[in-house]
C-alpha cells in the first residue's frame, strides 16, 4: 500500500516552499515521523516527518523545486523494505489516441503530478484581472514574479532596468563562487527595502551610563541564577525600560491600517537575533505581564530556537515593538530600520567605557549608545524623544521601573 506524503500547512500568509533537502533517497527505509526532506519558506524551515513506516519509493517534488501547500511530495511504500519501483521513461511520449483518451477520462492520481501555478500567482492574477501570463517555472509553471513582472509591463511606467553587473576579469570570475540567495534572506532583503519605501523613518540618539544597572546585576546574579534557573542579562532590563516607555508614549506601540492608527493596550516584544541562516525576529508575547525572570526565560528558550532552526511562524508574528542589540557584535553606533508594521525599534549597542563629566568632574563610566528609528507618520520628534528619554533614565535608575515612575 502507497502513502503520499504532502506539503504540510505552512502557517498564516504562507503558501509556498522550496524544498531544500531531502534526507532521504528512492528505497531506503523509513520509519514512522522520521524526517524525509526540508522544505524552506519565506521565514522559517519546515522539517517533513514520514507518516508511516515502510520504503521511501518515489521523489516527486525534487530539490529545488516550489511546491504549494498540499502539493504531493514524495510515495511512501507502507511495510518492509522492498527495492525501489522503476520510474516510468519521462521521454517516451505517449501515441495521440492515447493522450487524448487520457485527457477525456479526467484527471486522477497524475493531476497531483501536473505543473500547477504558483497560488500566490493565482491569487495575484485573479486580483489583477490577469489570465495569460508567460510562466518561467518548471513546465511552464507561473510563478509570483511572473505574475509581478506582466503588471509592470502593464502599467503605464517602465520597468526599471536592473543594474548590469559590472565586468569580471576572467582571472578573477574564476576565483569567484555563486550562491543563489534564500528564501529566508531574499524575504529579509524585500522586507527591509519595503520598510525603507513605505515608511517616513527618522532615527533619535541618546546614551545611557549603565553604571547602575551593571551594578544591580552584579549584586543580584548568582542569586538569581540559583532561583530562576537562567542568567540574568541586559535584555530583561532594557525589555522592562521599554515596556516601561511605550505605556507614556503608546504611538510607539501602534501601527498604521490604512486611514486608521491601531494602538496596541499590550506589549508583544521582538527580539531580532542572528542566526546562520540571517536575521529573525521571535516574539515575545505580553511581555508587558512578565517578571524579569519570565523575560529571561522567554529570550533563552527563543535564541535556542533561532540558533538551531526550530522558530514555528506563530512564534515570529505579531509583535509590536522590537529591539536589536548590536553590541553583542561591537557595533558602537548604527541605525536600526524598521520591522513593518510596527512603527519603532530600539538598537542597542557596545557598552564602552568614557569620559563623562559627572558633578563638574571629569570620571570614566561605562555608556551605550542607544538609538530608536520610528515611522514619522504616527510618530512625532517629541514622542521619539520622549520614549527615548525615559528608557535611558530607566536604566540610570532601575527603581523608577519598581514604582512606576
Amino acid at each position: 500500500m502507497s502513502t503520499e506524503v504532502r506539503v504540510p500547512t505552512l502557517g498564516e500568509s504562507v503558501t509556498e516552499a522550496t524544498v531544500a533537502t531531502w534526507f532521504k533517497k528512492p528505497g531506503d527505509t523509513v520509519a514512522v515521523d522520521e524526517m524525509l526532506c526540508e522544505l524552506e519558506t519565506d521565514k522559517v524551515t519546515v522539517e517533513v516527518p514520514s507518516p508511516v513506516a515502510g520504503t521511501l519509493s518515489e521523489i516527486v517534488a525534487a530539490e529545488g523545486e516550489t511546491v504549494g501547500v498540499d502539493a504531493l511530495l514524495a510515495q511512501v511504500t507502507e511495510g518492509d523494505a522492498a527495492p525501489a519501483p522503476a520510474k516510468a521513461a519521462p521521454k517516451a511520449a505517449p501515441a495521440p489516441d492515447a493522450a487524448a483518451a487520457q485527457t477525456e477520462a479526467g484527471p486522477e492520481e497524475p493531476k497531483l503530478r501536473d505543473p500547477e501555478d504558483a497560488p500566490s500567482a493565482k491569487k495575484l492574477m485573479a486580483d489583477a484581472g490577469l489570465s495569460d501570463v508567460k510562466g518561467t517555472g518548471k513546465d511552464g509553471r507561473v510563478m509570483k514574479e511572473d505574475v509581478l513582472k506582466a503588471l509592470t509591463a502593464k502599467s503605464d511606467a517602465p520597468a526599471p532596468a536592473a543594474a548590469p553587473r559590472a565586468p569580471v576579469a576572467a582571472s578573477d570570475e574564476a576565483r569567484e563562487e555563486r550562491v543563489k540567495m534564500t528564501r529566508l534572506r531574499q524575504t529579509i532583503a524585500k522586507r527591509l527595502k519595503d520598510s525603507q519605501n513605505t515608511a517616513a523613518m527618522l532615527t533619535t540618539y541618546n546614551e545611557v551610563d549603565m553604571t547602575e544597572v551593571m551594578a544591580l546585576r552584579d549584586a543580584y546574579k548568582d542569586l538569581f541564577v540559583k532561583k530562576h534557573g537562567v542568567k540574568l542579562g541586559f535584555m530583561s532590563f532594557f525589555t522592562k525600560a521599554c515596556i516601561h516607555a511605550l505605556h507614556e508614549v503608546p504611538e510607539v506601540n501602534a501601527e498604521i491600517d490604512g486611514t486608521d492608527v491601531v494602538y496596541k493596550n499590550y506589549v508583544h516584544m521582538g527580539i531580532a537575533a542572528g542566526t546562520p541562516t540571517g536575521l529573525v525576529v521571535p516574539v515575545i508575547r505580553d511581555a508587558d505581564q512578565m517578571s524579569f525572570a519570565g523575560i529571561e526565560k522567554a529570550i533563552a528558550e527563543m535564541g535556542a530556537k533561532a540558533r538551531d532552526g526550530k522558530l514555528s511562524m506563530a512564534e515570529m508574528q505579531g509583535g509590536t515593538f522590537t529591539i536589536s542589540n548590536g553590541g553583542v557584535y561591537g557595533s558602537l553606533m548604527s541605525s536600526p530600520i524598521l520591522n513593518p508594521p510596527q512603527s519603532g525599534i530600539l538598537g542597542m549597542h557596545k557598552i564602552q567605557d568614557r569620559p563623562m563629566a559627572i558633578n563638574g568632574q571629569v570620571v570614566i563610566r561605562p555608556m551605550m549608545y542607544l538609538a530608536l528609528s520610528y515611522d514619522h507618520r504616527i510618530v512625532d520628534g517629541k514622542g521619539a524623544v520622549t520614549f527615548l528619554v525615559r528608557v535611558k533614565e530607566a536604566l540610570e535608575d532601575p527603581r523608577r521601573l519598581l514604582m512606576d515612575l
